[in-house]
């Protein structure tokens, strides 16, 4: 059996994933970087005892951003992987 707790991090809140959510049925999830979508999926129907229909997964790189505080020196942002999980017919996820 997996953690489900080391799996899934957090939930993604942005304007394009509460559209997904309220229009498709879609959730979108920031998961470990060593987890893969059977193991996510597993991970989501533990968690919220739910039925997952399909797990899409993206890995979104580190960006480099110029630092105002160290003289324009580049600085890194930590890059993530973000997961959407979709759900099957009828199911839904309640976050609040």
């Amino acid at each position: 059996m997996i953690d489900a707790s080391k799996i899934l991090k957090e939930y993604r809140i942005t304007e394009k994933a509460s559209d997904l959510a309220a229009n498709l049925n879609q959730y979108t999830f920031e998961v470990a970087t060593e987890a893969n979508r059977y193991q996510v999926a597993q991970a989501v129907e533990q968690t919220f005892g739910v039925k997952v229909a399909r797990v899409n997964i993206m890995n979104t790189k580190p960006t480099l951003k110029r630092d105002r505080m160290r003289r324009g020196n580049l600085g890194k942002k930590s890059g993530f992987k973000k997961a959407v999980v979709t759900l099957k017919e009828g199911e839904a996820i309640e976050l609040v």
